[in-house]
């Protein structure tokens, strides 16, 4: 069967972490990870330096990551050293890491000639010459088999030993409960649910794989290394902290403090405090010298959340930071060297302000060395929706301990449609209150949203069909709730699927069609093979 490879070779690599020689205390492996997994980290780079750090202390020449596509019911390789390729495919069941994941249980090749397990097209493809091979399942808490660990060639020439075979489950264990503290396992349940939208992702906490985040996830890898200022622009709950973190923890500041200062939430008159701190007896009440957010973030990060809303005489103070890398407190008359980096963020048309001169156009030019704009949820597309929506189901579940509730077609759909003026931060907190209000199935009555998005009731004709003269002066046929036949179509379809609770057989006995009719018109939604 040929393989197929997909994406792109390169990849960013994190910051060095401290070497370990290979030791029995398997312990050890995942300790300085501990620190990342609910961090905003690239996983890619993340799951790569892990597999470094599992091949060494197994003492193997490779090592690869296999993660289950239940949809295709495939195994993908998705961290590995595999410089030939970029991503490997192999059907459940196909290879020594397909057995794995079909019959559940760890397997050592000492030595493949011979042996039928083995898939050898792999090493013709890659040109690599595998002498011993070791796999073992990779299981979450409810004991799902998700993923496959497997190392290659034994160091020195040896074969692993059953010692090693209880090594790296060990090492399995402690890998799958890091994996699932990130949004990479999320998406994984998420694509058992949203087959037709493949497993996506590249920083941790962060969900969509639209055209438009695909470029920003791009901009980030690039900037992220270097000490570059970054200005994200957006419309507020679009995830501009989310990706002020990933610039932060992707890049060599990662370990240092990340400090943030919303200027919104602060009066005009403290702000230059907060910032900058002040000296003993700067103004009334200030009776001990206090440090401020520049010098609590010395060799690390600040990001100046909203600086739209920054006072001019404070702007040009922030001005002098950026260029001599050098202040004053409040009341003092000594320059106090930070090394820090600058990320800040607005909602605001910061050019227009600038002609309008409430912001200073030095500083504009100074803060928008890497610029960034996240664009609006409405404008990211139907599938990121969905995305989004399924990992806050499973999210706030976890968070609150209840067990994940179905998401109804239905509900889906008005998600779909609603237009989120608050974005994402909306979503999440309309998520939230539909999975502790629901019983078992979110339905679209559980949705905390506003009447003005649903569609006139099917018993109001329109205006213009009431009264064909005055149908003129109505402006689109979108604007008067006419929509195309197929359109109408799908909303009655899911409309009667919710009704019966999502059982097919009724649903397509209510519409009078044959079951497989209904199928067919299912997939074309965007459906699966479950609703």
């Amino acid at each position: 069967m040929p393989l197929e490879c997909y994406g792109d070779a390169s990849a960013f690599i994190l910051p060095p972490l401290p070497t370990m020689p290979p030791a029995a205390d398997i312990t050890q492996v995942l300790l300085p990870f501990g620190a990342l997994v609910g961090r905003e980290v690239d996983l890619d780079a993340f799951l790569q330096t892990l597999m470094d750090r599992i091949a060494a202390t197994m003492q193997a020449d490779r090592g690869t990551l296999w993660l289950l596509d239940p949809a295709r019911r495939e195994l993908f390789s998705r961290a590995a050293h595999l410089p030939e390729v970029s991503q490997i495919r192999v059907k459940l069941g196909q290879g020594v890491a397909g057995t794995v994941a079909q019959e559940g249980h760890s397997i050592n090749v000492p030595d493949p000639r011979g042996e039928q397990r083995f898939f050898a097209d792999i090493d013709r493809m890659t040109g690599y010459r595998t002498t011993s091979l070791l796999a073992v399942p990779l299981r979450d808490a409810d004991g799902a088999l998700y993923g496959v660990l497997q190392v290659l060639n034994r160091r020195g020439g040896d074969r692993f030993t059953p010692e090693d075979t209880e090594r790296l489950d060990a090492i399995a264990s402690q890998v799958s409960t890091a994996l699932q503290s990130t949004s990479l396992y999320q998406e994984l349940q998420r694509a058992k649910d949203q087959p037709h939208a493949p497993v996506g992702y590249f920083f941790n906490r962060i969900i969509g794989e639209s055209p438009q985040l695909q470029a920003i996830y791009r901009l980030v890898r690039k900037a992220a290394p270097t000490d570059a200022t970054v200005l994200l622009r957006g419309e507020s709950g679009s995830g501009k902290e989310l990706f002020a973190r990933a610039v932060h923890v992707n890049g060599p500041r990662r370990d240092k403090p990340f400090v943030k200062v919303d200027c919104a939430a602060l009066p005009a008159t403290l702000i230059e405090n907060e910032l900058f701190g002040h000296e003993r007896g700067a103004y009334t009440g200030a009776d001990h010298r206090m440090p401020g957010k520049f010098e609590a973030a010395d060799n690390g990060t600040v990001f100046i959340d909203e600086i739209g809303e920054l006072p001019l005489p404070v702007q040009g103070k922030l001005l002098r930071v950026i260029q001599d890398r050098e202040f004053e407190r409040v009341g003092g008359t000594q320059a106090i060297k930070v090394d820090v980096r600058i990320v800040a963020a607005t909602h605001r048309d910061l050019a227009r302000m600038v002609a309008e001169g409430r912001f200073r156009e030095d500083l504009y030019y100074r803060i928008k060395v890497v610029e960034v704009v996240l664009p609006p949820l409405r404008e990211r597309g139907a599938e990121d929706i969905e995305r989004l929506a399924r990992h806050f189901v499973a999210a706030v579940a976890r968070r609150h301990r209840l067990p994940p509730p179905r998401l109804s077609p239905l509900a889906l759909e008005r998600l779909k449609r609603y237009r989120w003026p608050g974005n994402v931060r909306e979503l999440e907190n309309c998520i939230e209150s539909a999975v502790v209000l629901c019983e078992g199935e979110i339905l679209e009555e559980h949705l905390p949203l506003p009447d003005m998005d649903r569609l006139p009731p099917a018993s109001t004709a329109p205006q213009s069909m009431a009264d064909p003269a005055r149908a003129t002066t109505t402006p689109s046929s979108a604007e008067a709730g006419l929509l195309p036949l197929a359109e109408v179509e799908r909303l009655h379809i899911l409309r009667v699927l919710d009704s019966v609770k999502g059982n097919r057989t009724a649903a397509a006995k209510v519409l009078e069609i044959g079951r497989n009719t209904l199928a067919r018109k299912l997939k074309e939604y965007g459906l699966g093979d479950e609703v």
